[in-house]
């Protein structure tokens, strides 16, 4: 498994771990040296999972205290019902105006930390954290409140519901030069201040993810029609008569 997505399966193992009482709600995690040797990993991995599984808001980092697991989260019940295109669509609906509107009112300094989450992404420094504080940089820059609650609203439902999370690291990690030249276009078209080209670049973002997204689909269904047709030969193979 490529290292940059090793902390993915870390995630799951501590989540299991929570979901079946060994860390129990309240309790606080063992330290990261502790961890990372219990699961074989290195501990920038461990820093990784435990960023992840808060925005999934499993744990809570305290600073120099530790990392604390949460309640479960009621407005999972919630979203269960939205899959992984609806988000997409809908954050491309409202992003593709956050930018065209930012782009009217972002700051030289948002500017300058927007640049530092491609040079963090084209580092391979924890790049959904990356990714995250880009959009939200963005949204903090129309200093429009409603605007800045919904993007971090479709934010929590794409990192809060298992399945559209799930669905999500299946596909953006595949494409992360394609993610940061997008969000390259993106900046560009923010920094001259042009709207229109700004809210293009976000909705050619977004549809590239949701074609991804069908892709992916695509051929998960693929393997299902191939895995049965498999079953189905060997039920009627003759050989397995001889």
């Amino acid at each position: 498994m490529a290292a940059k997505r090793l902390f993915w399966s870390i995630v799951d193992l501590i989540e299991a771990s929570i979901d079946s009482g060994k860390f129990p709600v309240g309790s606080r995690l063992p330290p990261e040296r502790e961890l990372a040797t219990q699961y074989s990993v290195s501990r920038p991995t461990i820093r990784e999972a435990i960023i992840a599984l808060e925005v999934r808001k499993k744990v809570e980092v305290k600073t120099s205290s530790g990392v604390y697991v949460l309640a479960a989260q009621k407005a999972e019940k919630s979203i269960q019902k939205i899959n992984a295109f609806e988000v997409t669509q809908a954050r491309a609906l409202v992003e593709g105006e956050v930018a065209a509107l930012s782009a009217t009112l972002i700051s030289e300094n948002e500017l300058n930390e927007l640049n530092q989450t491609l040079v963090d992404m084209e580092a391979n420094k924890n790049i959904e954290a990356a990714d995250r504080a880009f959009h939200r940089i963005i949204a903090n820059s129309t200093r429009n409140e409603a605007m800045i609650s919904l993007v971090e609203n479709l934010w929590e439902i794409r990192s809060s519901s298992k399945e559209i999370s799930k669905d999500y690291s299946k596909v953006c990690s595949k494409d992360d030069a394609k993610t940061i030249a997008e969000h390259r276009a993106i900046y560009n078209a923010l920094k001259s201040a042009d709207s229109t080209k700004a809210r293009k670049a976000m909705h050619e973002h977004f549809d590239r993810l949701i074609n991804t997204l069908f892709d992916a689909e695509e051929a998960r269904a693929l393997e299902e029609i191939k895995r049965k047709s498999s079953e189905k030969r060997d039920l009627y193979s003759i050989r397995r008569e001889a």
